[in-house]
């Protein structure tokens, strides 16, 4: 079936067309008005769907709400399961995008070209002339701002291999998902799914692993081997290819003689890709070969126009990407599967604490040189033995020079200046919550490239942000001293909130989801794609369990995540602060903690003693709350440093990191007017107790203050003991505490950037310490389009 548009007037001629009438039409006649109202229906309601999507994305009504995500799954399955509607819905994609583009309605630019992509990827009978007007749409989006302009040029570069090489994207994206064997392709790629069984019940836990597994029971390797054959000669052949002989025949292939078909039609397309300059007839031409060699020579004559009719071009499923769940249970199981993940177990003997991992060889000289050994080597080039190092032919004058010279005891190696700072992951450092280009599979250290990529989603609340702030912040640390994932891994981090149900009043919700709420405000497709997942997984636990896995069913929860991990490429940046807790027990050393949301502050009813920490001052009068010292540095527009010192009465105060909502207001600086440090700051709501003196007597009110600051230490005056939460999570709760100091947590610093300011005088090392302390450390979380401007 073949669609295309044909002008208005003809399709409205063949309306009023009577049937008597086309009865005495001929049989062609008859089959291709048959063909052309088919496709208009078929174009009014792929127009209808995309209709649909836009007004997702700018309608507030609540019967629109209630659907929204669905319009989306539902355009990608409509394609997917009859693929000759792909070449109609890519024209209506652009024909709205380019209306967009002229309107500068740019609200809904960005989910359309995601829309695009998706299904330009999967789809088979996308004709050169469709790539080329997508590829000229994008370039023209390269004179916009970022994330537009970033976005554009991403597509932009995999629609130019596209259009010469067509199933290229197809083709890379199962290989690196589904973890198949390519000399040519080797990256490899993998979703770790986290929940944490204290935030989510077990009939969500089970719901979600139940839908993974049932989906990913079928995609054997042979399975996927067989899509990756059947979409690039579909791709490169089109309507010439015989789909259902092609399908028949590699079902009855055997293992080896798919994987020898699989590595030839790889080998095709990697090769033709890599050419300077791909040419379409040249890969046309190679894949026929190939197809020839599965379905003979008859295949060839039909392709040269013997017989005109061809088999239905068939839907070519692009499978789900390797998830594999886990159950939240420490901080260091992040990195212990991101082990696993770049060695597996049969690759790999893991130590007690995992530390036997290393670079095979490429550890800096400072991890070569910590253990002290005997030597008896004089230092003196003659001495050392035949063989020890590059040999000099006698008498040559570098041999007489060479006698009289002593060696150097450790030969330095040249690193890059960045090589030991693992911020390689989050991209360039800069303003607060900003967006990004994604970690790319480039190469950190010279000879190894980043062939394996972890996306790490993560389901639950702020609280699940919390836990996952500490274990990349632990990550970092770990790094920073043993340096051992980063320069082979790229690690992306995505989110979907998930919250109780009996949270689901407005109040509790918008307390555990500020961070969920703050990405769908600056990414609208985020907000419509991912924000909307937590009632249908609720609904999903609930339903009865179903162990008949015959029936076909079409899993919206996993279709929407496998939408973002792979459409989710722009981080979003947040700062972690770390507070530093003293308690009234001067015996106890001081505590270290980071929070990523939120940090609450409550005064408790006990005292401590006198002779404790902070004695009572005088003068202090007894009521409510407790009397605080608050020293901080507050943020000024004009970037100044100003530090103020207040003491007040207050009951309590919240520090969080996110705005409140869109009228207050972004909370960061531009990053021109201010150095990296000024970048961030925090929110400081304080109930404070003002006391009033009339002739009724005594009383107090309570009044609430909010100022802005970068740091804050925060001290009781009155011997009142304080209890501190972070994130929101009752688990992360310190006790009496007397003073506490939080900060923006910085990058970890490595034991290499530590001895080379060893050797730099005092001036030179104060400057490389407060350049190190400049650089926050910031943890990136995927969207699709990052903060929207």
């Amino acid at each position: 079936m073949i669609y295309s548009y044909f002008p208005a007037s003809v399709s409205s001629w063949l309306e009023l067309q009577t049937p008597i009438v086309r009865d005495w039409w001929p049989p062609w006649a008859r089959l291709w008005a048959a063909e052309l109202l088919l496709s208009q229906d078929v174009e009014l309601d792929l127009q209808r769907s995309v209709q649909a999507v836009l007004r997702e994305l700018s309608a507030q009504a609540p019967a629109l709400q209630s659907n929204r995500g669905m319009w989306r799954w539902s355009l990608h399955k409509k394609v997917e399961r009859d693929p000759g509607k792909s070449p109609v819905l890519v024209r209506i994609l652009l024909r709205e995008l380019e209306k967009a583009e002229s309107e500068d309605a740019r609200h809904i630019i960005i989910p359309l070209l995601h829309t695009l992509m998706y299904v330009l990827t999967k789809a088979t009978g996308i004709t050169e002339e469709l790539h080329r007007r997508t590829y000229a749409f994008c370039m023209r989006l390269l004179t916009l701002p970022a994330p537009y302009c970033t976005i554009a040029l991403d597509c932009a570069i995999r629609l130019k291999t596209e259009t010469a090489v067509p199933g290229t994207l197809y083709q890379r994206l199962v290989i690196a998902e589904q973890n198949l064997t390519s000399e040519l392709y080797p990256y490899q790629e993998r979703v770790f799914l986290f929940v944490d069984p204290e935030l989510v019940s077990p009939s969500v836990c089970s719901a979600l692993l139940l839908e993974i597994e049932a989906a990913q029971g079928q995609q054997t390797p042979e399975a996927c081997m067989r899509h990756v054959i059947s979409h690039a000669l579909q791709a490169a052949l089109g309507v010439a290819c015989h789909a259902g002989a092609l399908q028949r025949k590699l079902l009855a292939s055997s293992r080896p003689a798919l994987e020898g078909y699989f590595h030839a039609v790889v080998t095709a397309v990697e090769q033709m890709a890599r050419e300077p300059s791909p040419s379409r007839e040249g890969h046309l031409e190679r894949l026929e070969e190939i197809y020839c060699s599965l379905l003979g020579p008859p295949a060839a004559r039909g392709r040269c126009g013997g017989d005109p009719l061809q088999d239905r071009a068939l839907s070519v499923p692009l499978p789900s990407p390797r998830i594999t769940f886990h159950l939240w249970t420490d901080e260091e199981q992040l990195w212990k599967e991101l082990v696993l993940f770049l060695r597996p177990l049969t690759q790999l003997r893991l130590s007690a604490d995992l530390e036997a991992l290393d670079l095979q060889g490429l550890l800096p000289d400072w991890e070569l040189a910590r253990a002290s050994m005997l030597s008896t080597d004089s230092g003196i080039v003659r001495d050392l033995p035949l063989g020890a190092d590059e040999l000099l032919t006698p008498g040559s004058p570098e041999a007489e020079r060479a006698g009289l010279q002593r060696k150097g005891g450790i030969k330095k190696r040249v690193w890059p200046a960045d090589i030991m700072m693992p911020s390689s992951w989050d991209g360039p450092l800069g303003l607060h919550r900003r967006t990004g280009r994604p970690s790319g599979d480039g190469e950190l250290l010279p000879g190894i490239s980043r062939l394996h990529t972890a996306r790490v989603l993560v389901l639950g609340d702020d609280r699940m942000l919390g836990r996952l702030a500490r274990a990349y912040c632990n990550l970092r640390k770990r790094e920073a001293q043993r340096f051992c994932l980063t320069p082979r891994l790229s690690l992306q981090l995505y989110y979907i909130p998930l919250l109780a149900p009996e949270t689901s009043a407005a109040s509790r919700r918008s307390e555990l989801g500020e961070l969920a709420a703050f990405l769908g405000r600056a990414d609208p497709w985020y907000e419509s794609i991912i924000n909307t997942l937590c009632p249908t997984i609720h609904k999903l636990a609930e339903m009865p369990l179903s162990l008949d896995t015959s029936q076909t069913v079409d899993p919206f929860i996993l279709d929407a995540i496998t939408y973002y991990v792979r459409m989710g490429t722009q981080p979003v940046y947040f700062q972690i602060y770390t507070v530093k807790i003293f308690s009234g027990d001067l015996s106890q050393d001081p505590a270290e903690d980071i929070f990523l949301t939120e940090l609450k502050v409550k005064i408790q009813d006990s005292k401590f003693p006198k002779d404790s920490f902070s004695p009572r001052r005088r003068g202090v009068a007894e009521g409510p709350g407790a009397e605080l010292s608050i020293c901080y540095q507050k943020a000024l527009l004009s970037h100044r440093n100003q530090e103020v010192t207040v003491s007040l009465r207050a009951t309590g105060l919240v520090l969080k990191t996110l705005p409140a909502s869109d009228t207050e207001g972004p909370i960061y600086c531009t990053p021109t007017a201010a150095p990296d440090t000024d970048h961030t700051c925090l929110r400081v709501s304080v109930t404070e107790i003002v006391k009033t003196s009339n002739l009724a007597g005594r009383s107090f009110s309570v009044v609430t203050n909010t100022f802005r600051t970068t740091n804050i230490q925060i001290q009781s005056q009155d011997r009142r003991l304080l209890t501190l939460s972070l994130d929101k999570d009752s688990c992360r709760t310190y006790r009496d505490v007397v003073r506490f100091e939080v900060a923006p947590c910085p990058e970890p610093c490595s034991r290499t950037q530590q001895s080379k300011v060893l050797g730099l005088s005092s001036h030179q090392q104060e400057m490389e310490r407060n350049k190190a302390k400049a650089k926050p450390l910031l943890i990136p979380i995927n969207t699709f389009s990052g903060i929207v401007q």
